[in-house]
Formats: structure tokens, C-alpha cells, sequence
């Protein structure tokens, strides 16, 4: 009789048929990787294999130019789910444009990039390519999400409540953020995002990216070069999620 396969020995599978399809080629992990599993090390270095460098054979290919859409459908996480259902309330809720790409894009970095200090990550990606309103809404977001405004209805979410604990108590620099987004002249643009987040999704409702793709062409500076080709203190983070794998 035979018995199913352990996680353990089904990871050493994949592992072992990601290898296959790397050739002669070896990833390593980055330190940040490492730090995350709360280890302070680079890994072991291989010894007699070449490095990743380039595309990753792993990964679906991007094209030479790529579009932030590009991005979007074949790199950013499955969970995305949650940029288009936000997107998409914004858009029923009367909100301008700009702002529901402000939606669109809020946790960008959540689901393509890195979950701490999202807002601010999600901001610098995007920054070159948006209107100026649009990327600061997205960084304070990060902030504002923990305090809620009577005069929109927003409460506190009680989904932080179960992820972090009645008794979590946001970090400093999130209130100091918060205090100075509560005199700032876009402080509404930033808490519309709250507003329109949605902390539990619906699975009946379906949205394709298709839906925004006019809002993404009148409001997003896609760069001729492709993202990540373009000469901007944001390319050098399309680069990293295109080829996430490089060596260095």
C-alpha cells in the first residue's frame, strides 16, 4: 500500500525539477530571504556551478518592454484578486480616476514586491509613473489604515484585530505618519483608499484587469522602454521583479 507524499518530499520534488530546468545554473537566495526565516546568513555558495543571472526559466516570460499590465499578469501574486475587487468598489463608488488607480495599485508591493512597510515600498515603485497625489496616497494608506474616521465610516478593521491582536498598538513612525497626513491637503485621497480597501474579498465577484486597462493607459506613464528599461529611481525594482532570482 502505498503512502502519499510528505511536504517535505514533495518540496525536494519541486526543488529538484526547478533544477532540471535551470541547467547548469544554481539560485541563490538573497539576504533578505534568509533574514525572513530569521536567519543572518547569504546560504552556502555553491561550488562548481555557474549563478543565475537573466531570466529565470521558472518564471513565465516577460517581453523585452514591459507594461505595468505585463506585471500584473505575469508576476504579481494570485492575490491581486484584492487590487481588483478595490479597484473596482472605488469605481462604483463615484471616485475620480486617478484615486482608482490609487486602489488598483495600493498594495502593489504586498503582491509583488514586499509586505513590510508596504505603502512606502508600493509608493517608490510606482512614484515616476503616477501623478504625485496618487503615490502619496498610497504610502500614507499604510498609516492611516490603523485609525479610523467617523466622517467617512471608516472603522478599525476587525480583521487586524484576529492578524495582530486586540492589544497591537501601531509603531511610532506610523502614528507621527498618520498626524501629519491628518493636515496634509490629499489626506482624503490617501484614507479613500482605506475606505475602498477590502479586508474580506468576495468569491463571486470576479474583475478582470481589462476593466482598468483605459484608467491604466490616461493615468499611468508606461515608459516607451518598458518598465525596468527606463532610467528612473524606480527602474531598478521592475528589474528585481522581472529577474527576482539574479546572483547580483
Amino acid at each position: 500500500m502505498s503512502t502519499a507524499p510528505t511536504l517535505s518530499e514533495l518540496a525536494d520534488d519541486l526543488e529538484h525539477r526547478q533544477m532540471q530546468e535551470l541547467g547548469e545554473r544554481v539560485v541563490v537566495k538573497s539576504f533578505l530571504y534568509h533574514l525572513a526565516g530569521g536567519e543572518r546568513t547569504l546560504g552556502p555558495r555553491p561550488q562548481g556551478k555557474r549563478l543565475l543571472m537573466g531570466e529565470d526559466p521558472r518564471l513565465p516570460p516577460m517581453p523585452e518592454k514591459p507594461t505595468l499590465l505585463d506585471f500584473f499578469r505575469l508576476r504579481l501574486a494570485p492575490t491581486q484578486a484584492h487590487l481588483l475587487q478595490s479597484a473596482n468598489l472605488a469605481q462604483k463608488n463615484g471616485l475620480p480616476e486617478k484615486m482608482v488607480l490609487a486602489c488598483l495599485l495600493h498594495d502593489i508591493a504586498v503582491v509583488g514586491f514586499i509586505r513590510a512597510d508596504h505603502g512606502y515600498w508600493g509608493a517608490q515603485l510606482v512614484e515616476p509613473y503616477v501623478d504625485e497625489e496618487v503615490s502619496w496616497a498610497i504610502r500614507v494608506h499604510q498609516a492611516l489604515r490603523f485609525f479610523p474616521d467617523e466622517s467617512v465610516g471608516y472603522e478599525y478593521p476587525d480583521l487586524y484585530r484576529t492578524m495582530f491582536g486586540e492589544d497591537y498598538r501601531p509603531e511610532p513612525y506610523i502614528v507621527a505618519e498618520y498626524e501629519r497626513a491628518r493636515k496634509h491637503r490629499w489626506y482624503m485621497s490617501a484614507r479613500m483608499i482605506c475606505v475602498n480597501d477590502l479586508y474580506s474579498f468576495d468569491p463571486d465577484v470576479e474583475v478582470e484587469l481589462e476593466q482598468f486597462g483605459d484608467i491604466i493607459g490616461r493615468h499611468f506613464r508606461q515608459p516607451p522602454e518598458g518598465l525596468g528599461n527606463d532610467n528612473t529611481p524606480a527602474s531598478h525594482m521592475w528589474r528585481t521583479l522581472r529577474r527576482p532570482c539574479n546572483a547580483l
